[in-house]
């Protein structure tokens, strides 16, 4: 059986991305729930491929279900009843690949190595490479709101007295004017015991 290896870029970040290997006769749902489990993304969303050109155009849909709030020009595919091999047309084909319409993660998706023989390690689909730190499905900024906006703001260490900037003439060996206040104050601190 044939292995198809794709590249799962972030649409904003291409040094983010993960290479899954994929049976030629597995479903666009397989390769689906794969690519969130990569990014440690949940399956809870609304999700769609789209065939895409080396321009990353959209093209004919291939979504997990026919959604009636989305306008098709053309009825989707299905991902449970398409294989992958039979929309891959040529060696370096495209998908995007989008999730979560309200969030919109958008994901490129890249064929990057067809191989006649599978791998007898591997359990497909798999993810056999993972660069960069994915992004948090939810986010903790909209989690943790204005409080912790206003921890960050009031802990900012640029701001306070004593703290340099990396890289500053200091010869970093502790003997400047600061560096024996601080010792005396500790100094200090030890006699009160």
């Amino acid at each position: 059986m044939a292995e198809l290896k794709f590249r799962i870029y972030l649409e904003e970040d291409e040094s983010v991305y993960r290479d899954i290997a994929i049976r030629h006769t597995q479903s666009f749902k397989d390769l689906c729930m794969t690519i969130l489990q990569s990014f440690d993304f949940d399956n809870k969303h609304q999700a769609t491929f789209y065939r895409s050109n080396d321009n990353w155009q959209r093209g004919r849909a291939i979504s997990l279900q026919a959604y009636e709030d989305v306008t098709y020009t053309v009825a989707p595919l299905l991902m449970e009843e398409t294989r992958v091999a039979e929309e891959v047309k040529y060696t370096n084909q495209r998908f995007i690949f989008i999730y979560d319409f309200i969030k919109n993660w958008t994901f490129l998706v890249e064929l990057i190595n067809v191989s006649k023989e599978e791998s007898s390690k591997l359990t497909y689909p798999a993810v056999v490479r993972k660069e960069g730190i994915g992004p948090q499905q939810y986010g903790t900024r909209g989690m943790l709101g204005p409080k912790f906006q206003e921890m960050e703001e009031k802990y900012d260490l640029a701001s306070r007295e004593g703290f340099g900037v990396e890289g500053d003439d200091g010869d970093g060996g502790g003997g400047s004017d600061d560096d024996d206040d601080s010792n005396e104050l500790i100094a200090d601190e030890g006699d009160d015991e």
